[in-house]
Order: C-alpha cells, then structure tokens, then sequence
C-alpha cells in the first residue's frame, strides 16, 4: 500500500491510496502469452484468477490502510473490492456529514475499459483509493494541481477532480457526435437494410455513456444535499454545474436524433413493405387471365375450343394480351399503380436535376456579388 498526504494552505487534506498489487490477469488475456498454457474454457471467459498468495497480500494492505486511517475503516471494508457504482451519506459526531461511494470512469478510449474511482469525503478531508495507476497519474498533472491549492475545503478539492475525469466525457461525446453524422448522412443517401445494426450500435454507445452519467449526477446531488450553501456557493460547483448541464443537453439531444432515425427507418420499411405488396397484388392481378386460361387448356377435356385450329394458339396469346392490357388501363385509370410499373430515377439522376436546380441560384448569387463589386468600383472612382 502506498500512502501519499497532500495538506493545502486551506487546511484540509488530501490522502491518496495505491494499491501495490499487480492487476490480475483475466481468462481473456491467457490466450495472449507466449507460453505453454491451455486457453481457458468459454465458461470461465469472465472469471478472475487469484492465488492464495495475492489474497494475503490484499488483507495485509488493507490491514495497513485501516492503521493509517481507522476514521475510514468501515469504508474500506465495504469499497475494497467493489466494482459498480455506488453513492452514500452518512452522519458522524466526530467527522460531520460523510459522502463516499465509487464511480465507475472510463480510464481510456475503450468501452470495456472502465477502472473504479474510491472516496471517502468530510469537510476537511478527502481520500481517494485507487487500483489503476492511470486515473491516480491524470489528477497529478499541473493543472490540476494548481487549482486544488486554491480550494478551501475538501470537497471542493473532489469537484476540481470530478471535472478533470469528465473529460473523457467531452471526447467521447465528440467522437460519438462524429459516428452518428456519418450515420446520419448514409442514411439519407441510400436506407439499407443493414442501417439498422449501426442504428442500434449507436444506441448501444450512448447507453454505455448514459450508465457512466448517472451515478455523477448521483454524487453532484449527494455533495449539494450533505455541504449545501458552503459548496454551492463555490465557483468550482458552478463551473461543475454547467459541465454537468452541457452533457446532459448533448445526451438528450443524442438519445431524440437517434429516436428519430430509427422512427424514420420504422416508417421507410413499412413504406417498403406497403410497396412490394402492392406490386405483388398488381402482378398476380394482371396475369390472371394468363393463369386462368393456361389452367383451362392445361385440362384433359376434348374438344378444347381452337384446338384444332391451326391459328388457335396464337389467337389465344392475343386474347390473354388484350385482357392484359385492358386489366392494367383499368388499374392505371383507377391510379391504384402509382410509381410501381412506371420506374424510378435512378440516384444519379436525382443528383443531377439536384445540381441543375442549384446551379442558377448560385449564378444569381455570382451577378450580385459582381454587381455590388462594380458599384463599389465606381465609388471609389
């Protein structure tokens, strides 16, 4: 166990646990290592290894972190292993009004790739527990460390960290934003039936964000019920507030695009579907008298009328095709075909009426701009 202590001109503290243990290695990441083992059995794909020795290791470092700060030993009990997200108040007679818990943060550009965030916070004191090297190594930067100096009190000091670990937020909105375009335009150019998929990944993407949201906003309000006027009126909690605010627009604004878009694709496979029963029934209406005449020369009855003649058969055709005709005139006439029979543009088509819709607004566009160009000439002259 590592044990760092951080104290601020303002008097409050900062004590920062690490773990010495190694991570442990997953049946996930065995099949990676360049040695003789046996690839683990699917069944034990999530399952993690640990060796006796490693749990002695683990009981004696949290022994120790517990003689270092027994104030904070039930919560280490309970945080230790812990693995889901989780916000809590309680009320102590020596060390006030108590916010702890864990938040699950996204420590890389990976989904799968989520490390727990420990702290346990009082007025004048907070202490973080870390089991990831990376999330300890963001909150020493500069920056950062600046702007906790400036803090008065300890929790504070967890909102100057709680908005530098939303950065990944801010990245990971943007490169969703970037997906969701293309999607966007792939569909207005050609609805295939594959969209779809890609529709639902993306909504997949930003459940994974709204999951990690959630419990933040669970702590903002948790700080904001246990501190009240002494945080609130902070400009770290304001900042933190409009932070706050400005991803929860965007997850909203996400989660009604793509409500739309999957509205949209409901709405053009029905259309589709109406369509090709429509063709389906037009079709089977237009040969039916090819059908009911083939069905009644197909018969073993004798004499079949013209079948001895020698014209017969070719009368017979022109006989079909005549009904034919007359048959899709009276669908025509009733405007029960629409575009079915009749073709559509093909995409090239339509892009080429598109540019020669907008290329006279662009000349007219051209001879203002030239006209206004030659009236400033003759000013200035």
């Amino acid at each position: 166990m590592i044990h760092r202590m951080l104290r601020y001109p303002a008097k409050w503290e900062w004590h920062v646990l690490q773990l010495e243990r190694p991570q442990l290695e997953t049946a996930e990441e065995l099949p990676k290592r360049k040695d003789n083992r046996k690839k683990a059995d699917s069944s034990r794909a999530s399952m993690t290894f640990i060796t006796p020795q490693e749990t002695d290791e683990a009981d004696d470092e949290l022994k120790a972190s517990k003689q270092l700060l027994p104030e904070c030993a039930g919560w280490l009990d309970e945080c230790w292993d812990r693995a889901a997200n989780q916000v809590t108040i309680t009320h102590s007679a020596k060390q006030g009004t108590i916010v702890s818990g864990t938040l699950m943060l996204q420590a890389s550009e990976q989904q799968t790739d989520v490390q727990p965030f420990h702290f346990w916070l009082t007025e004048d004191k907070l202490v973080t527990l870390h089991s990831d090297l990376r999330l300890m190594i963001r909150l020493q930067t500069d920056i950062v460390a600046s702007r906790l100096t400036d803090c008065n009190t300890a929790p504070e000091g967890l909102f100057v960290m709680l908005g530098h670990l939303l950065e990944p937020f801010h990245e990971g909105l943007d490169g969703f934003e970037t997906r969701l375009g293309e999607l966007e335009q792939s569909m207005r150019i050609s609805n295939r039936t594959g969209l779809l998929d890609v529709i639902f990944e993306r909504r997949y993407d930003l459940l994974h964000w709204s999951h990690l949201f959630i419990p933040i906003r669970e702590l903002y309000g948790a700080a904001q019920e246990a501190y009240m006027d002494t945080l609130t009126d902070t400009d770290v909690f304001k900042r933190t507030t409009h932070k706050l605010d400005r991803i929860e627009s965007l997850l909203k604004h996400y989660a009604l695009e793509i409500d739309t878009l999957i509205s949209m694709d409901d709405a053009l496979s029905s259309f589709r579907g109406n369509d090709i029963m429509k063709t389906l029934t037009i079709f089977t209406v237009i040969f039916t008298p090819a059908t009911v005449i083939g069905a009644l020369w197909g018969t073993n009855f004798n004499p079949l009328p013209w079948d001895t003649h020698r014209l017969g058969f070719i009368g017979m055709c022109v006989v079909v095709l005549i009904i034919t005709l007359l048959i899709y005139l009276w669908l025509w006439r009733k405007g029960w075909t629409g575009d079915l029979l009749t073709g559509r543009e093909s995409n090239k088509k339509k892009h080429a009426r598109i540019l020669m819709l907008e290329e006279p607004a662009k000349s007219e566009i051209e001879l203002d701009i030239s006209t206004l160009s030659r009236k400033k000439r003759t000013k200035s002259v």
